[in-house]
């Protein structure tokens, strides 16, 4: 198995795009990218447009060669019915009757009625499948961020053959206690997820949540000994080091941001929006 986080925040782009190659087959998780629409009360730079376009090439490009699909939730940098290498594919599928808010519900039924005729679209919350002699197991639903939270549901999913790989999707650091201990429970060796939205500190995020966050995924560095792939939302901060602090401090050797787990530089535009249009303008 091997595995190819291909596209992020670090990268200049909202996104979590990853493929796992198993022996013959590839599975892409969350196949898509987007840019804030605002921030700094600013809209998208020039650059940020640019890496969306070129992010979307390739995933598109990259898409071809993927028979398998994962969306782990509605939010448009986690998926676009706009895009046609969905069809003659299967895809596993947040379901879309049960533990969802109403606009990844309106969401989901879109991408339905667009795709249930041209590819397979298998709603997995909670499911087991094999797929190239590896285990492919999706969890049921956990809350995008705190418990009670606005934005909905979204499923992870593990990938096992030797070792394990657990994409965690958008579980906001984890923040939800259950989240973690389901994280736990299942021991990846490498763990790709988002981390808290500390940008919206103090609005619509909050400190003792942040430091939950932290705790959660200080408890599981310790438990599991995995590999930990941290960005998304976390990665739209620019001092993210510091409001996470204890976290790096311990176990920073084994914490890459997407751009580093390629060997490249943190490119984190949307955290830099405001000093990208002071300096370079339109």
């Amino acid at each position: 198995m091997k595995v190819l986080p291909l596209f992020s925040d670090s990268l200049g782009v909202r996104s979590m795009a990853t493929i796992v190659e198993l022996n013959e087959e590839k599975i892409f998780i969350d196949a898509s990218a987007a840019l804030g629409p605002s921030r700094y009360g600013l809209p998208p730079h020039r650059l940020e447009i640019e890496a969306l376009q070129n992010a979307k090439r390739k995933i598109a490009e990259l898409a071809k060669d993927c028979n398998y699909h994962v969306i782990t939730h509605y939010h448009y940098d986690h998926h676009d019915p706009d895009e046609s290498f969905y069809i003659g594919r299967k895809i596993f599928a947040k379901r879309i009757d049960s533990y969802i808010n109403k606009s990844q519900q309106e969401r989901g039924a879109y991408f339905k009625e667009v795709f249930e005729d041209k590819a397979e679209i298998i709603y997995c919350d909670g499911e087991e499948y094999e797929i190239d002699a590896h285990k492919i197991k999706f969890s049921p639903p956990f809350p995008h961020g705190p418990h009670g939270i606005r934005l909905g549901y979204v499923i992870m999913v593990s990938i096992e053959n030797k070792e394990k790989m657990l994409f965690a999707s958008d579980v906001q650091g984890p923040v939800y206690e259950k989240a973690k201990d389901y994280i736990i429970e299942e021991m990846p060796d490498l763990l790709i997820m988002d981390g808290p939205p500390s940008y919206f500190l103090g609005w619509r995020f909050s400190q003792e949540n942040l430091e939950k966050a932290e705790k959660n995924l200080m408890e599981i560095m310790e438990k599991t000994d995995c590999m930990l792939i941290l960005d998304h939302h976390l990665l739209r901060d620019i001092k993210y080091k510091e409001r996470m602090k204890n976290l790096y401090e311990q176990y920073g050797d084994r914490i890459k941001t997407f751009a580093e787990w390629n060997g490249m530089e943190n490119n984190m535009l949307e955290a830099r929006r405001n000093e990208l249009w002071r300096e370079y303008g339109e």
